[in-house]
């Protein structure tokens, strides 16, 4: 018998047509109203999110990405004129942060800013020391005025992704009350994310009580969504491509519960490509905490999960790659067919699929 050679992929292959209208603007009326298409099988089935626990097993175990988005979108302006915005995309210690930064004149080193309208206006100030991770680096190291956590949640916005449209636009209103709310999951514990684990949004209470009474067992693992995670993939030569750094953190109770999981004959279920990233990072670098920069395409060979609860994502994406590596990439194409052709809704608002990870060729 003749083997074929592992087919070679370039981002070409993971594009394709989507309706903008198909581009969810709102989360669901309910969480788990939102629709879900099983993708376990040869062919996809149109259900509802709420019907997951009869998709799931006893002894199962679903992994929820527990972190939780904060207000990271800051306004304000340099002590010597000019608007700018800011992202906050780590907090570090001393009351320092990482952030991207939208400005017409980046300030110099030593540079001060008015944020919210500055320290004497009822908002605070910031000094810039430097760029992040060094001095070529894209991000800026900033000197906050007082602790940065408590300075976002009063003065920050949520930072809804650049595909949902608010009528304030990005402006500093560009939020909403059901944002602030929906765009979070009932769980969320550890702060840190600039985006949520949408995959999570959908799921409520009485989910997870339903979860519950079926056998399914829950574990969490922290990654601090960053802004990287919307970075578009440039290079057509996909290896090329160099994957943003999140942090994450894999607890000694989960690493228990995924393998006695295993070990019951049970199904590791991650809600999220954040949760495998979590997982197969630490699977790959026998690391429980720290940076991670994977990168998962076609070929990769998946070490913990099992199963997948995932949202739809953009094309040309790292995310499509991600999937694709799990499930199978004409599998993949045909599932995100059918949920164009059926006007499922896209991205972080939108609906669902559950994935099975197809067996290695």
């Amino acid at each position: 018998m003749t083997l074929s050679a592992p087919r070679s992929f370039t981002l070409s292959d993971f594009d394709f047509e989507l309706p903008p209208e198909l581009i969810a603007q709102h989360p669901a009326a309910e969480r788990s109203g939102s629709r879900l298409l099983d993708g376990s099988g040869a062919l996809g089935v149109d259900r509802i999110f709420r019907e997951l626990p009869q998709l799931l097993s006893p002894g199962d175990l679903l992994v929820f990405n527990d972190t939780k988005v904060i207000k990271a979108r800051i306004f304000g302006e340099k002590a010597t004129g000019g608007k700018l915005e800011l992202l906050i995309e780590r907090v570090l210690p001393n009351h320092q942060v990482v952030v991207h930064m939208k400005v017409s004149k980046k300030p110099l080193v030593g540079g001060k800013m008015l944020l919210a309208g500055g320290a004497q206006q009822g908002g605070f100030d910031a000094v810039l020391l430097g760029r992040w991770p060094d001095e070529n680096g894209p991000l800026f190291h900033l000197q906050l005025s007082d602790e940065p956590h408590a300075l976002m949640e009063k003065h920050g916005v949520v930072p809804l992704p650049p595909y949902i449209e608010r009528p304030g636009g990005s402006g500093e209103h560009a939020d909403s009350a059901e944002d602030a709310q929906r765009y979070q999951t009932v769980f969320a514990r550890a702060p840190g994310a600039v985006a949520a684990p949408t995959a999570a949004l959908h799921f409520d209470e009485a989910l997870l009580a339903a979860l519950e009474a079926r056998g399914v067992q829950r574990a969490s693992v922290t990654l601090h969504v960053g802004a990287g995670t919307f970075q578009p993939v440039k290079t057509e030569n996909i290896a090329e491509h160099t994957m943003h750094s999140e942090w994450y953190e894999v607890p000694e109770a989960t690493q228990q519960a995924i393998a006695a999981c295993h070990a019951r004959g049970g199904q590791v279920v991650a809600v999220g490509t954040t949760t495998v990233r979590t997982l197969e990072s630490w699977a790959l670098s026998g690391q429980t905490s720290g940076d991670t920069q994977i990168f998962i395409t076609p070929g990769f060979e998946f070490k913990v999960v099992d199963r997948l609860i995932t949202n739809f994502h953009l094309p040309k994406s790292t995310l499509m790659m991600l999937v694709s590596a799990l499930a199978g990439y004409e599998h993949i194409m045909a599932l995100y067919r059918h949920a164009i052709a059926h006007t499922y809704r896209f991205f972080s608002y939108g609906d669902a699929m559950l994935l099975t990870r197809s067996p290695p060729r």
